[in-house]
């Protein structure tokens, strides 16, 4: 039997458009066919190449008793968490409100046909466990309450949306302050796995903002361990299992607390960042096996992963690719294509083509897309992390090539940004007609909070210093956890530093900057800008003034000299 998902883009939504139950895509005409037929809504929010997200699938959606009762008498909705990224973020903090708990996928959503939720879960299980039921029955259980007690849970799911609705609250401002730098080193020593590195007792993912962050603060106090801590967590990840070592390329997350038994899946975004964090920890240390890992990680994306210049969202066992195209994952890929070509340039032009093919692919006619598929004209609209990563691209371009358009097109993304998410300090990921609020926690990839605001800061020191006071009020708003969790916010952590320490901006002509790109990111201070003037001296500044001259890039002293 065919449903409704035959015409979505998603290759995951696809792949049930002969499930036996008759899935509904999330639009408003499935929301009126629940009103319509009084029925309860049952949601089901999942990705490819999902353990848990399979095994529902296996024991339950493919089962005939089920699929009849979902059909009969349910209206069922299936979304792939990365076409609808709000979605995820809004029923994982109503699955934590409701159950107490993180949940992973699949979440699965009973609401009423207003979509207010009343209960919510992540796997079920087809047959009873313990004092939980199975899917069968509570699928019965739930059918029948919604006719005999519609009331309570139309009631129950009222309650629910107003606690999850963010409410007006006292900020708690604390003192930003650089003994920040104290609590890292503090929490780093407590939380990091001494033998095998990275954080975490069993289940081992990269952490790979939390890394950045160790790198920044190393290259700030000059102090050895959080360096160590670092080389420990990258030597142990490319020589364990977590890295492919015949292919190229990481794996998603390893599940043993020794890198080893990889759950083998790559995604687009794990391997953007771990190869710019293995690039960086090169120009850092010179070690060569990390540049080696790197390119060889991002040779595997060339050729396994991308087409027509675009890059696909994830490769399950070297074989089967998820080729949905995500704006904000291909930016970070395409963000260190642009890195990687200040120390091969035959990076460069991959890099540039790959940004004009997703421009033409997913900006059209001044709106900016989520996703697509090769080929498929894209429908969703742009998140704040679409935005905020390609806007960070922009930037990125710019530091590797010196072009002044792409430093145009950062300043015209950021204004967007502001507009369009940003609210009195606080961000919305989503500001459509389902609004949804951005947190300062990194899951996967750093949050867009902290990228969006990383793209003020750059813009500050390369067009306006008036953009800092959108940097500020964000850091401002977020203090008290910061100061205290810094490490539960790696990202916007690195942020705190460097709002500050200050970035140090080295101005000078085109063909002076030029020969010394590649320099960049080993001075030993990890905030520095160039920036394109008709000079012929060398010019060092931070935000407010310039603070040296030299006429040689070879003059520049350590920065703690000028100070």
């Amino acid at each position: 039997m065919s449903n409704y998902l035959e015409f979505e883009n998603s290759p995951y939504l696809k792949s049930y458009k002969n499930s036996p139950i008759n899935w509904y895509s999330w639009e408003e005409k499935t929301f009126k066919k629940a009103k319509e037929e009084n029925k309860a809504i049952f949601l089901s929010i999942g990705h490819s190449y999902s353990h848990w997200c399979s095994r529902m699938d296996e024991e339950s959606f493919s089962t005939k008793p089920i699929a009849e009762l979902l059909n009969e008498r349910f209206i069922a909705i299936k979304v792939d968490s990365q076409e609808h990224p709000e979605l995820s973020k809004y029923y994982q903090r109503v699955h934590k409100l409701m159950n107490r708990s993180t949940a992973g996928f699949p979440l699965s959503v009973f609401m009423t046909e207003n979509l207010e939720p009343f209960y919510v879960a992540s796997y079920i299980a087809p047959k009873a466990q313990k004092e939980l039921l199975g899917f069968e029955s509570l699928l019965r259980v739930v059918s029948n309450k919604y006719i005999t007690d519609h009331e309570t849970l139309v009631k129950k799911g009222q309650e629910v949306i107003e606690n999850i609705i963010p409410k007006f609250e006292k900020i708690e401002a604390t003192k930003l302050n650089i003994t920040i730098l104290k609590t890292i080193k503090l929490h780093m020593q407590e939380l990091l796995d001494k033998e095998n590195g990275g954080f975490g007792a069993s289940t081992k993912f990269p952490n790979t903002s939390t890394l950045e962050l160790l790198l920044d603060s190393y290259e700030l106090t000059k102090e050895q361990p959080f360096l160590d801590a670092v080389l420990l967590s990258l030597d142990a990840m490319y020589q364990g299992g977590l890295y492919d070592s015949k292919e190229g390329g990481f794996y998603s997350y390893s599940q043993e607390s020794n890198w080893q038994n990889p759950y083998p899946l790559k995604t687009i975004y794990d391997n953007a960042l771990l190869a710019k964090l293995y690039l960086r920890a090169y120009q850092i240390t010179e070690k060569k096996e990390y540049k080696k890992v790197a390119f060889e990680s991002i040779d595997f994306i060339l050729d396994k992963m991308s087409e027509s210049k675009l890059f696909f969202s994830k490769n399950y066992q070297n074989r089967d690719t998820d080729k949905s195209i995500i704006t904000s994952w291909n930016s970070m890929i395409i963000s260190t294509l642009f890195i990687a070509s200040t120390l091969d340039k035959k990076y460069q032009n991959i890099a540039i083509e790959s940004l004009e093919s997703l421009l033409s692919t997913l900006y059209i006619n001044d709106t900016l897309y989520h996703s697509t598929v090769i080929g498929v004209q894209p429908k969703i609209n742009a998140f704040l992390e679409d935005y905020a990563y390609l806007g960070e691209t922009f930037i990125t371009a710019y530091q590797s090539t010196l072009d002044e358009s792409y430093l145009i097109k950062a300043t015209h993304f950021a204004n967007i940004v502001i507009e369009k998410f940003y609210k009195h300090g606080k961000w919305i990921f989503s500001n459509g007609s389902f609004s949804v609020e951005e947190e300062i926690f990194d899951s996967n990839y750093p949050s867009s909070l902290s990228i969006a605001s990383s793209l003020l800061m750059s813009i500050s020191s390369l067009v306006d210093t008036n953009y800092k006071k959108f940097v500020f009020k964000t850091l401002e708003l977020n203090s008290y956890n910061l100061m205290r969790q810094p490490l539960s916010s790696p990202s916007l952590t690195q942020l705190l530093l460097r709002y500050l320490k200050d970035d140090i901006i080295i101005k000078s002509n085109e063909t002076v900057l030029k020969k010394s790109i590649h320099k960049r990111a080993s001075m030993g201070y990890p905030f520095i800008l160039f920036k394109t003037t008709l000079d012929e001296t060398i010019s060092l500044c931070n935000s407010y003034s310039s603070f040296a001259t030299e006429r040689n890039f070879e003059d520049i002293k350590l920065f703690d000299e000028y100070r």
